[in-house]
């Protein structure tokens, strides 16, 4: 329920709106005196709608801006002095998978990945709010220089309430909404593999908006596509009857960190062959497989370039005949023919390839029903086989096999269309039956964000998503590594927003529920050979620094209190957030291997073997012996606690040690 105003009209507003009516392009967003945003009149503009010639203003440019950019980009770049912490009774096979939940404000979170992940990650989606006016958006801290920014992260972590309530009343504002997007999508931009791309879901609330943002972040030369999703059938509501279309779509704008780099796997939409002939038939559209070879004979070889790897043949008799003829003839229904001819049945093309006009050239003067070339493709399908395509008649029209349109699944034959931009045939109904949990903020389908994944990744690509919600994206990483045996990894980001499920109290919590129960229902269900069936997740949560505050200003310290600076370390952090403080410092992969060794009494960590070798001991007692004894593990990198070393003189001997030892080992302390 809205509040009474209790005031007198604000009639500068008011006017406003009025010029806004008038003249909308002279109507833009500035920050009032009391920093909130409000609709301000861009005066140059309007004196150019007033005038009859051209009148001096600012330099013209094209280009994205608005109130809040700046601070924004300065956000984005600014240092924070937080951690990951893990969460071992939250995840799942903690110590051998290689994905990666993180619970946590995820603007800390993407600084937080960048020496460990940078330019690694294949692919990014996200399906950040909408900015309908009835959602949240994240609300950063703008107010603050870099210095201030970075102690600060320190002493307060805010995660749990960085959303503010996106209402209706505020405007729907887009400056709000840029500023939140903009340092997210400069950071993530950085995560990306040189050949790597973003998906980014959106409604037609902020569609124009984040097209112009992902073209400033990217490059207008790497956009790829905007894909336009169907939802619903559905409306509008009851207020916007009679004044807009039914709203039934969604969209995704792709773009590549180097278009020149990107390679997307060939993805088609499967439809029973049969269903597919009958769709054509009841929408009047020409179906045109219905020819069939039944005699092709004498063949001849033409030309043959060795250099090349390309033969040209010549085929003296050919007979063709109708479908429908051909079933009379054998007392077959059209369904089983297609069932058991596709590799003769056939439509012809004229194809601007160039394969085909080299044929021509090649079989200009050759008077024969059919010639066909035979070589190996260098891309594509057939990649790296041997293959003959085959031409028709005096225009050498291609011939088009059903079989290649086609493929057989458990005795039937699927049609194979190459996806489009057009994504109207994934099913949007009943959603909340996915992942076996249900999500207040609606689902994406797993069919959709396979797609995406089939497009772009294989192997051990990495797949990012820093808006998780329910954790569809992981749900659909393991769905489709079981379905074609690639071993892909992914790293959900989610921040601990409150919600008002019975069962859980935050949408991180409905999300790391929804992997462990996706993980069970994956593997009971038949996986492909070679994948390494890993559904687990290391649970790590944003938190503020293990470091003491001394560690980051020893120059504040109270010299009385000097022995406070011999241990720096917050009392409550354990030595597994040393650890994954440590790696994060030093670039090393997360989800690495972690195994733990007693050495003379004292625990070390190991990171992958011999990656990192960690000993956090603080009580006094490492000594040149110890030390001698871990350098004959020969780590590449090895960190002690400054409160571990028995006395001064072991600390400076430590690097001597390694020097002789492990002369590759890099040595460092906190």
């Amino acid at each position: 329920m809205e509040r009474l105003k209790m005031h007198s009209p604000n009639l500068t507003q008011d006017n406003i709106a009025r010029i806004r009516d008038l003249f909308p392009g002279c109507v833009t967003e500035a920050k009032g005196e009391d920093g909130s945003v409000k609709l301000a009149v861009d005066f140059d503009q309007l004196r150019q709608e007033l005038a009859e010639s051209i009148v001096e203003g600012p330099q013209e440019r094209y280009h994205l801006n608005w109130p809040g950019k700046r601070e924004a980009l300065l956000a984005a770049n600014a240092p924070i002095a937080k951690t990951l912490r893990p969460c071992r009774d939250e995840s799942v096979d903690f110590d051998t998978t290689k994905n990666l939940f993180i619970e946590g404000d995820n603007l800390d979170a993407l600084k937080l990945l960048q020496e460990t992940y940078l330019g690694k990650v294949k692919m990014i989606y996200i399906d950040p709010p909408y900015n309908t006016g009835n959602d949240f958006i994240y609300e950063d801290d703008f107010s603050v220089t870099t210095d201030e920014f970075l102690k600060r992260s320190n002493q307060k972590d805010e995660s749990g309430n960085r959303l503010v309530a996106n209402t209706m009343s505020n405007g729907r504002f887009h400056s709000d909404w840029l500023s939140m997007m903009y340092p997210r999508l400069k950071l993530a931009s950085r995560l990306l593999r040189d050949d790597g791309i973003v998906f980014v879901h959106i409604d037609d609330n902020e569609v124009d908006s984040l097209g112009k943002l992902c073209t400033e972040v990217f490059g207008e030369d790497n956009f790829i596509n905007i894909i336009t999703v169907k939802t619903k059938v559905g409306g509008v509501s009851g207020s916007s009857e009679g004044k807009s279309l039914k709203d039934t779509t969604e969209f995704i704008w792709a773009f590549a960190k180097n278009k020149e780099n990107l390679q997307l796997n060939p993805v088609y939409i499967k439809t029973k062959l049969s269903d597919r002939i009958r769709a054509y038939e009841q929408e009047g559209k020409s179906w045109k497989y219905t020819s069939i070879i039944t005699k092709l004979a004498e063949k001849f070889l033409i030309k043959e370039d060795v250099a090349r790897g390309v033969r040209f043949f010549g085929y003296k008799t050919l007979e063709t005949m109708s479908i429908q003829a051909f079933a009379r003839e054998n007392k077959l229904t059209e369904d089983a023919v297609y069932d058991q001819f596709a590799d003769k049945i056939f439509q012809t093309t004229n194809a601007q390839s160039s394969v085909r006009l080299t044929t021509m050239r090649e079989t200009a003067n050759i008077d024969v029903p059919m010639v066909g070339c035979e070589y190996k493709p260098i891309k594509g399908r057939n990649e790296g086989s041997v293959i003959e395509v085959l031409y028709k008649g005096e225009q050498r029209r291609m011939m088009m096999f059903l079989s290649d349109a086609v493929q057989r699944i458990d005795g039937s034959y699927y049609y194979l269309d190459k996806v489009s931009s057009l994504w109207d045939d994934i099913e949007y109904n009943n959603l909340t039956k996915e992942g076996d949990i249900e999500f207040p903020n609606g689902k994406k389908p797993i069919r959709l964000l396979q797609r995406i994944i089939a497009l772009t990744t294989t192997d051990d690509d990495l797949i990012l998503d820093f808006f998780a919600g329910s954790g569809s994206t992981a749900h659909a990483v393991m769905q489709q590594n079981a379905e074609d045996g690639s071993n892909r990894r992914f790293i959900l980001i989610q921040l601990p927003e409150k919600c008002d499920q019975e069962e859980f109290s935050k949408i991180s919590d409905i999300s790391k529920e929804r992997l462990r129960r996706a993980g069970k229902q994956v593997l009971e269900e038949t996986c492909k050979e070679g994948w390494r069936q890993d559904v687990g997740f290391r649970a790590m949560q944003v938190d503020t620094s293990n470091m003491a505050d001394v560690y980051y200003a020893p120059d504040a310290l109270d010299k009385a209190k000097f022995d406070l600076f011999v241990d720096n370390i917050k009392p409550d952090r354990t030595p597994d957030d040393l650890l994954f403080q440590v790696m994060l410092d030093w670039g090393v992969n997360l989800a690495l291997p972690i195994t733990k060794q007693s050495i003379q009494g004292k625990d070390v960590f190991f990171v992958d073997g011999n990656a990192l070798a960690a000993c956090f001991d603080a009580s006094g007692s490492i000594d040149e012996a110890f030390v001698k004894e871990l350098a004959k593990h020969q780590p590449l990198r090895v960190v002690f606690r400054d409160a571990g070393y028995k006395n001064s003189a072991v600390k400076i001997n430590v690097e001597q040690i390694f020097k002789l030892l492990s002369p590759a080992t890099e040595v460092k302390c906190i």
